[in-house]
C-alpha cells in the first residue's frame, strides 16, 4: 500500500482540525510512551531517502554523478540517507560494488548524516558477513535487513525471528528489520518486531506494507523498549507518525526531499491540518515512483529536473517509455510539483 483512499484522507482532516481547535497547541509527543522511542545504540528518527544507485551507459556505477546528487540533497534537512535499499537496486550490486559504494557515499554524505545500509541475504551467514564487512570499513551507522524471501513458502514467525536474532548476534551493526512484502512477498507479521525488540542490537523496523493497524501494533507493543518504527513510504507518512513512527524512509524524498521533510517538520510542530493537505498532494506523485511505475519512474522523475540524475537501470529494469515519462510530469505538475 503506497497512499491512502480519499475518505482516510478527510477522517484525518477531521481529526487534525479536531485535535488542534479543542486542545490548544498539542505536543505529537505528548504521552510519549505510546510513541516508538529512541534507541541507546541509535537515534533514527527524521526523514531518509533510499537512494538510487546511478549506472552510466555501461551499468557501472557513476560516482561523478552520484557526487552531483549529493550537492543537492546534503542542502536538504535529511537524518540521513539509506544506500542499497530496494530503490538502490541493493539486489543487482555485487558484494565488491557494495562496499565501494558504501565508502564513497560515506565521503560524499554530510558528517552528520547518519548512512543505512541494506545489508541482508538470503543467508544469515551471508548477511553477517556483510554487515560486519561495512561496520569494520566505519561505512555505515546501522543494517536494513530485509526479510529473506527465496523459500518463502517456509518463512514462518519462528523462522524469520530467528534469522533476525542470528544476525542481531552477530552482527557488529545495530539492525533495522525490513518488511517490503510488494517486493518479497513476505508481510512480516508484528508478532516478529514485537519479540525482537527485546534484543538489545535490534533497534527498529522499516516498514512498506502500509498496514496501519499493524504498524500501530508494532509500536504499541515495543513502547517500552528502544526499538523505533519507520514508514517505508511517503504515502503513508502522516498516518505513521500520527501512530507513532519516528519518522520515514520514503522514495518520494529523492525528487521532493523539502517537501517530505515539510510534512515531518509540520506534524512535528503540530500542524496537523497543514499537514494533512501536504500529505494528500504527495499522495499521487508518491504512488507514480512506487506501485504504479516503479523505479524507473523514479530515476526518470530525477532525470526530469536538471538537478539530479536517475541514469538507467540494471538489467531486466527497463527504462519508461516517452508516452510514460511525459504522464509522469504531468501527474507531478498536476498536483503542484512541476519538475521542469
Amino acid at each position: 500500500m503506497s497512499g491512502m483512499t480519499a475518505a482516510t484522507l478527510n477522517k484525518l482532516r477531521i481529526i487534525a482540525t479536531d485535535v488542534c481547535t479543542t486542545r490548544g497547541k498539542w505536543s505529537p509527543f505528548r504521552g510519549m510512551k505510546y510513541y516508538s522511542t529512541s534507541s541507546h545504540l541509535l537515534d533514527i528518527s527524521g526523514v531518509y531517502p533510499p537512494i538510487p544507485t546511478p549506472f552510466d551507459a555501461k551499468g557501472d556505477v557513476n560516482y561523478v554523478q552520484l557526487e552531483r546528487n549529493f550537492t543537492h540533497w546534503n542542502k536538504i534537512p535529511f537524518a540521513g540517507y539509506v544506500v542499497m535499499g530496494s530503490n538502490g537496486e541493493a539486489i543487482a550490486l555485487e558484494r565488491k560494488e557494495k562496499l565501494e559504494l558504501l565508502r564513497n557515499v560515506r565521503k560524499m554524505a554530510l558528517p552528520k548524516s547518519k548512512l543505512i545500509a541494506g545489508l541482508g541475504m538470503n543467508t544469515a551467514a551471508q548477511t553477517i558477513e556483510l554487515c560486519n564487512a561495512a561496520a569494520d570499513e566505519g561505512s555505515a551507522d546501522a543494517g536494513l535487513i530485509i526479510t529473506p524471501a527465496f523459500f518463502k513458502g517456509q518463512m514462518t514467525s519462528l523462522s524469520l525471528r530467528k534469522y533476525f536474532e542470528e544476525v542481531a548476534d552477530k552482527s557488529k551493526l545495530p539492525i533495522i528489520l525490513y518488511s517490503v512484502p510488494g517486493n518479497t512477498a513476505i508481510d512480516l507479521g508484528a508478532e516478529v518486531p514485537s519479540a525482537l525488540a527485546k534484543h538489545p542490537n535490534c533497534i527498529g523496523m522499516k516498514d512498506s506494507g502500509g498496514d496501519i493497524t499493524k504498524i500501530a501494533q508494532i509500536v504499541h507493543e515495543t513502547r517500552d523498549a528502544d526499538f523505533q518504527v519507520l514508514a517505508g513510504s511517503a504515502g503513508f507518512l502522516l498516518p505513521a507518525l500520527l501512530m507513532g513512527c519516528v519518522g520515514g524512509i520514503c522514495a518520494l524524498a529523492n525528487v521532493l526531499g523539502s517537501q517530505v521533510c515539510e510534512l515531518y517538520s509540520l506534524f512535528r510542530q503540530g500542524k496537523l491540518p497543514d499537514a494533512v493537505s501536504l500529505q494528500g498532494k504527495l499522495i499521487v506523485p508518491n504512488l507514480l515512483v512506487t506501485k504504479i511505475m516503479g523505479l524507473p519512474g523514479l530515476k526518470a522523475s530525477m532525470d526530469a529536473t536538471g538537478q539530479l540524475y536517475g541514469g538507467p537501470c540494471r538489467s531486466p529494469l527497463l527504462p519508461l517509455e516517452a508516452k510514460l515519462v511525459e504522464q509522469l510530469l504531468e501527474r507531478f505538475n498536476q498536483n503542484g510539483f512541476p519538475l521542469k
